[in-house]
């Protein structure tokens, strides 16, 4: 199958050179572009995409406020944030309003097609390194604590919460499976029930959401 993308950018060397590597790979076609985040929202309903590369700065609408338009009507939409810095709070902005990873614009042809396909496939791009660091830098300034989030932590089971923690600290299904000694099936009831309970989309929002409720301390 196909999957489908929309580039998002305003900047037509942008746009064009990550249309050319997409196009180039053999399960991705690029459907349209946007230079701007108001456009961007109207090419996703228009075209529904399967993954949405979106800026940040841009002028009208920023892609933080269109993520944020574009996952409010429709749940299932796909937003991979683009951006030139890795440690970049705009980036940590829009990963809170639903984006499900992102890149940096200097990427490999390789980790560009391979970053759709995972987001593409339901799977957030949660690379440890990178975002662990992003999250932990601006969850220290983030507004941190809400009684809301507080609240929803009560709903977990104790074995839930420390997969939640071990899910901010970068470990994946297998490697909390092995670290918890149980059947990696185990850990992905785990992690589906965790995302209900707390109103989630996948697993980079429940990084953050274990940051802004300090089940995790940044640092």
């Amino acid at each position: 199958m196909t999957i489908r993308v929309l580039i998002v950018d305003d900047q037509i060397m942008v746009r064009e050179g990550f249309s050319v590597l997409l196009n180039a790979m053999p399960d991705i076609e690029v459907v349209g572009e946007a230079v701007n985040g108001r456009e961007a929202v109207r090419q996703v309903e228009a075209l529904r995409p399967d993954v949405v590369l979106m800026d940040i700065r841009m002028p009208e609408m920023n892609g933080i406020d269109a993520t944020r338009e574009i996952v409010a009507a429709d749940g299932d939409a796909k937003v991979l944030v683009l951006t030139t810095f890795d440690l970049d709070e705009y980036v940590y902005q829009a990963l809170r309003a639903g984006a499900s990873g992102f890149l940096l614009k200097d990427a490999s042809a390789r980790q560009l097609a391979e970053g759709v396909r995972v987001v593409a496939g339901g799977e957030a791009l949660l690379a440890p390194t990178v975002t662990k660091r992003l999250i932990t830098e601006f969850a220290k300034t983030a507004e941190t604590a809400r009684p809301p989030a507080l609240a929803q932590v009560g709903d977990l089971t104790e074995r839930e919460t420390e997969v939640l923690v071990l899910i901010a600290q970068g470990l994946s299904n297998g490697e909390i499976a092995s670290h918890l000694v149980v059947a990696e099936s185990t850990i992905k009831t785990h992690v589906s029930r965790i995302l209900v309970k707390l109103g989630l989309r996948d697993r980079t929002q429940a990084a953050v959401f274990a940051y802004e409720a300090r089940l995790v301390t940044p640092g």
